[in-house]
């Protein structure tokens, strides 16, 4: 069974699409102003993403370390997607760096936790 989509809440719909398409490799394909938007990627995943304003709880609340993940083919990858995120609104928790059996770096955007890694090699 296939993963095909996922609906992440967060605040600011149109910042979202902003960091997503720009700097993560999506692209928008439904745009509901500051409603809703759905957003796919080369894999032909959807990414659903729901203003808190639609929930009857507009508080965002995402439970302690869930994260969604990105996954790269290289140290190098990593470091220039680091790079590129500079200018955006988002919190780094530190830089790019060894990770259990990985290297990568987490950041923090609208109340969600975003992991940009290399494939680990317990993966492959």
């Amino acid at each position: 069974m296939k993963l095909n989509h996922i609906n992440i809440v967060v605040t600011d719909v149109p910042q979202a699409i902003h960091l997503f398409e720009n700097q993560l490799g999506f692209k928008c394909i439904v745009n509901r102003k500051d409603r809703m938007a759905v957003l796919t990627n080369t894999d032909e995943f959807a990414l659903v993403l729901w203003s808190a304003q639609l929930n009857k709880e507009q508080t965002v609340h995402y439970p302690e370390n869930f994260h969604i993940g990105f996954y790269q083919p290289d140290r190098e990858a990593v470091i220039a997607i680091y790079e590129k995120l500079q200018g955006e609104a988002v919190t780094f928790e530190s830089e790019p760096k060894q990770i259990r059996n990985t290297f990568g770096f987490y950041f923090h955007f609208d109340h969600l936790m975003i992991e940009i890694s290399v494939i680990p090699a317990s993966f492959e």
